[in-house]
């Protein structure tokens, strides 16, 4: 048993430090042995279900796709300076071959909070490649985005369709006005219970 009347502060100190490492290190989880990519590919299932029913037009240059990485929740708030961030999974011929991080961050004239979701659409071998080879890939900002609106024909023009990486934001809401993945980076993960 603990006599706490004979703890000096010093030990009342180093024992709530020691308590508050503990209950860090115990909220720190890397997801191995959790669902945590079950929901993650659930997550994407309805991400890609909703692009196809709202987009229709979208579905043949998602089916032409070398890849598309699916990113279904992308949550971004800022007061000045801002920041996004996301998990999704790239899928080729429609099976998952690797989870995603989305991570960005921004300066300026910026107030409020917005979710949304976004696709890249790989069309070449070649941007799949690149894509899947860097260690942290970013879009740049002369990124081809395909902006959708309803009934409009995404995906069937011909601008789209010489792009090697399509991008398309959609299902967006909140507070803040835009939507950009222009400086995103993109890192392959072990998915987690964020």
């Amino acid at each position: 048993m603990i006599d706490w009347n004979a703890m000096s502060r010093r030990d009342l100190l180093l024992c709530g430090l020691m308590g508050g490492v503990a209950l860090a290190v115990s909220g720190c989880n890397n997801a191995v042995g959790q669902d945590a990519s079950a929901r993650l590919d659930a997550r994407v299932d309805t991400t890609r279900n909703y692009l196809l029913q709202t987009y229709p037009t979208v579905a043949p240059m998602i089916q032409s796709a070398k890849g598309v990485l699916y990113m279904p929740l992308m949550t971004e708030a800022g007061f000045g300076i801002g920041g996004a961030y996301g998990q999704g999974a790239l899928r080729i011929n429609n099976a998952t071959v690797d989870y995603y991080s989305a991570t960005q961050a921004s300066v300026g004239f910026q107030i409020g909070a917005q979710q949304y979701a976004h696709v890249l659409i790989f069309q070449t071998d070649a941007a799949l490649a690149d894509f899947r080879r860097a260690p942290g890939w970013v879009a740049q900002a002369g990124a081809y985005y395909a902006l959708p609106a309803r009934g409009m024909s995404v995906g069937g023009d011909t601008l789209s369709a010489q792009q090697p990486i399509v991008a398309m934001i959609f299902g967006q809401s909140g507070l803040m006005a835009g939507a950009s993945i222009a400086g995103t980076k993109y890192t392959r993960i072990i998915p987690s219970t964020f």
